[in-house]
C-alpha cells in the first residue's frame, strides 16, 4: 500500500511504500496506532492531469528518489508541482499493480453486475 503525508491545505508532501511517519521513539509495533489528526493515509492513485501538464511532465527530470520507491508521484513533487487530494472513507479498494491484481479486480467487478 502507497502512503501519502498531507500538508495542512491537502496537497501531497510525500508519497511512500514505507509506512510513514515512522514513530522514532514507539517502535515498529506502534504503526498502526497512528494519533488522531495525524495527515497520514493510504493513498488511491487515481490522478487528473491537464493534457498540457502530461505534455510536460515527460520533460520533467525523474529524482533518484522516484525510481528508489517506484512512485511517479515523487517526480511531480521533486519538480515543484503539487498534488491535491480528497479524503475518503472507502477502505474496500483493491490495488491494481499487477497483472495478477488485474485479474482479481475482474473477478470482483464481474460478481457485483
Amino acid at each position: 500500500l502507497v502512503k501519502v503525508i498531507l500538508d495542512k491545505k491537502g496537497k501531497a508532501i510525500y508519497f511512500s511504500r514505507s509506512p510513514i511517519p515512522w514513530p522514532r521513539e514507539k517502535g515498529i509495533d506502534r504503526l498502526l496506532e497512528l494519533p488522531e489528526g495525524l495527515p497520514a493515509y493510504h493513498h488511491i492513485g487515481i490522478y487528473a492531469y491537464r493534457y498540457d501538464f502530461l505534455e510536460k511532465y515527460n520533460s520533467l527530470e525523474p529524482p533518484k528518489i522516484e525510481s528508489y520507491e517506484q512512485l511517479e508521484q515523487l517526480r511531480v513533487i521533486w519538480n515543484g508541482y503539487s498534488i491535491s487530494c480528497l479524503i475518503t472513507d472507502n477502505r474496500g479498494v483493491l490495488g491494481v499493480d499487477t497483472p495478477e491484481d488485474l485479474e482479481k479486480l475482474i473477478k470482483v467487478m464481474s460478481h457485483k453486475n
